[in-house]
């Protein structure tokens, strides 16, 4: 696999970079509480604490990024990941895709986890990408030491890292798919 293109997975009816990390405390509570209590997706299973522990790796993230030269200009990410990984598809009820192009993905306002963030900063093992993020340059010597994640754990059988994550801290990368 050699697709360095971002892909962001949604639900087609809400439209794509919908953040709950965009909303206060409270709205962002009652939110996820809504999808839990609808039960229809994979969002549907998180934990009460969810939120708190999601700004809290946010901020983690944000903080290791800036130490590594990034110049976010939010304090939270939009999450896509590099590569196509159609089990985010099974995610949503009508789910659909927005692409975005490696070179659009500017280096300075684009970080990246090896996995999704959560188990990134949170599994408990003794792997080398384990609680990192990694800037544009430093994902490419990633995957040629490790490979795909979605190639050699497409089942989840491997571990927690089913994609590579990429964290957009900027508004104007995601602009041009929002809708009005």
């Amino acid at each position: 696999m050699t697709d360095l293109k971002a892909y962001h997975y949604f639900e087609q009816s809400l439209g794509p970079f919908r953040n709950l990390s965009s909303l206060s405390n409270e709205e962002a509570e009652i939110v996820t509480q809504q999808i839990r209590d609808q039960g229809r997706n994979f969002a549907s299973k998180r934990s009460a604490d969810y939120m708190t522990i999601r700004r809290a790796l946010e901020y983690k993230a944000y903080e290791q990024f800036k130490a590594k030269g990034g110049t976010p200009t939010n304090r939270y990410p939009h999450y896509l990941t590099l590569g196509a990984c159609e089990w985010l598809s099974s995610w949503y009820t009508e789910p659909d895709i927005v692409m975005i192009l490696w070179e659009d993905l500017p280096a300075e306002v684009v970080s990246f986890t090896y996995g999704d963030l959560f188990s990134t900063m949170r599994y408990m093992d003794d792997k080398p990408y384990r609680k990192q993020i990694y800037t544009k340059d430093e994902i490419l010597e990633i995957i040629q030491a490790f490979g795909w994640p979605q190639e050699w754990n497409r089942l989840g059988d491997q571990g927690p890292e089913r994609y590579i994550e990429v964290q957009v801290w900027d508004e104007r990368i995601i602009q041009p798919y929002t809708r009005a």
